[in-house]
């Protein structure tokens, strides 16, 4: 037997006044998924254990099988591994987003850099890796405004460090 996963991830969204009242999804035309949810099986299962960031990689890791209780370190390490970038025990996967600060510096306009181009992204982290990359300090160029940093042999205090997703402080001080 075969097996479709689709993954709504993103697809609740936020109601409009210019949709009357109503999300994307809702106010969309969807004759494909509008089968598809009368002759499959529908259901819904929660995904996000209490205390975890709920994001698709932790959600994708509860749907193939996986607690994350036990193997979520982050989104970076699983970018990794799809990339075939092979960590260490003591490597240190971080997700480097580009970005767009206000002109001093202090806040965060816009958690994409406007969703750059990849090819002018990728220009950017290799000027990132000349000027900030070490022997340990690895940057690898993603797609648009996403990419990782993997700082090889990190310093012990480092391990299970917390940082904030850009996309959950538009528009805030960035200092914290």
């Amino acid at each position: 037997m075969k097996y479709v996963f689709l993954v709504g991830d993103g697809m609740g969204d936020y109601s409009y006044d210019e949709l009357d009242g109503k999300t994307v999804l809702e106010y969309a035309r969807t004759p494909h998924l509008d089968r598809l949810a009368r002759q499959g099986l529908l259901g819904l299962v929660e995904t996000i254990p209490e205390k975890f960031p709920p994001g698709s990689d932790v959600g994708n890791l509860s749907l193939l099988g996986y607690d994350p209780r036990k193997y979520y370190t982050g989104r970076a390490p699983l970018e990794a591994a799809s990339r075939g970038i092979t960590l260490g025990e003591r490597d240190l996967a971080l997700r480097c987003n580009l970005v767009t600060l206000s002109e001093d510096y202090r806040v965060m306009r816009d958690y994409s850099a406007g969703h750059i181009a990849t090819a002018e992204a990728r220009k950017l982290v290799a000027r990132l890796a000349r000027e900030l990359g070490e022997k340990n300090l690895e940057f690898y160029a993603g797609v648009s405004y996403r990419h990782l940093l993997v700082w090889r042999d990190a310093p012990v205090e480092l391990q299970g460090l917390q940082l904030t997703p850009p996309h959950e402080i538009p528009d805030a001080p960035i200092e914290k």
